[in-house]
């Protein structure tokens, strides 16, 4: 059976059910969840970004290369600027 698919994801609930067992659910990944969360909040306490407002915080100095949430390595960009380089 096939579940309805969610339009923000396109994907069925079993399919995100299974992300969240495996790849999303790993050390890794939520640290890198976690780090990305607290330099959004630091940027959302100094009310640069809101929820719902389209704009990113990008790390200038990505996570994966050693870059860290200092206040120097932080922007604030679109989404489309700061995912725009996933599109090819």
């Amino acid at each position: 059976m096939v579940g309805k698919r969610d339009p923000s994801s396109h994907r069925t609930p079993d399919q995100i059910k299974k992300l969240d067992r495996g790849y999303n659910a790993t050390p890794e990944m939520k640290k890198k969840r976690a780090k990305n969360n607290a330099a959004r909040a630091l940027f959302a306490n100094k009310g640069l970004v809101h929820k719902g407002d389209g704009k990113d915080v990008d790390h200038i100095n990505p996570l994966r290369n050693g870059g860290g949430n200092t206040k120097g390595n932080l922007r604030v960009l679109s989404q489309k600027e700061n995912r725009g380089w996933e599109r090819k």
